[in-house]
């Protein structure tokens, strides 16, 4: 999305503005919806204060991703991968702002540690998600995977936001398909048989619960 998607949107963007020309704690509410051309009051019933506008795109982001898996997934190890690489592409698309909300989280302790809880939710919502797909599956591992899930995300997104230059994103899908491989869950092509022997090999690395999923599915 960019920042003339919606009036919502050019308030964020009028913010953010203001924040990097002249500071987040000298900028007003008032001056902020002024320059955005709505009233104090759209302001307010818009956003919370000052601090919810500079995270107003992770709430947007972080209901996507509840809709999204949600919705039921053959593979939640790949289908938290997957979401990780939406919220990506939604900031790639426009880096411009993307680098200029960085900027301004990086000089305002308060934001700073508002950006902590942030991504903590994300990850709590990956570790919830893969606990209520794979039934029984060790806490250490659903929490293991949605924590370096979240790692290698931030990782590669920095990248973007620290640099000028073009960070694509199949340069995270790489690196989440190594996740996936590291932690055993990256689902290898193999042969198709309609015998009545099944024969299944899996890394010793691999969570039990994938495991009993695969085995299932093979099996239905």
């Amino acid at each position: 999305m960019h920042a003339s998607a919606s009036p919502r949107s050019a308030v964020v963007a009028a913010a953010l503005e203001l924040f990097q020309s002249q500071g987040f704690e000298q900028t007003s509410v008032e001056q902020i919806a002024k320059a955005a051309g709505v009233s104090r009051s759209t302001f307010f019933r818009q956003f919370g204060g000052k601090e919810d506008v500079v995270f107003a795109d992770h709430e947007v982001l972080l209901e996507r991703l509840r809709d999204f898996l949600a919705e039921g997934h053959d593979d939640p190890w790949e289908a938290v991968c997957a979401a990780s690489e939406s919220v990506y592409s939604y900031f790639a698309d426009d880096p411009d702002l993307a680098r200029r909300r960085y900027q301004i989280v990086r000089r305002v302790p308060a934001l700073r540690d508002r950006e902590i809880v942030t991504v903590f939710r994300y990850e709590r919502l990956f570790d919830e998600y893969l606990r209520r797909s794979l039934p029984g599956i060790d806490p250490l591992d659903a929490v293991g995977f949605a924590a370096l899930v979240t790692a290698v995300h931030n990782h590669v997104l920095r990248q973007l936001l620290r640099g000028r230059k073009k960070v694509p994103l199949s340069t995270l899908q790489t690196a989440l398909l190594d996740v996936r491989r590291r932690y055993g869950v990256l689902e290898e092509e193999t042969a198709q048989s309609s015998d009545d022997v099944v024969v299944a090999v899996f890394p010793r690395s691999m969570p039990i619960a994938e495991i009993t999923r695969r085995l299932r599915t093979r099996l239905d």
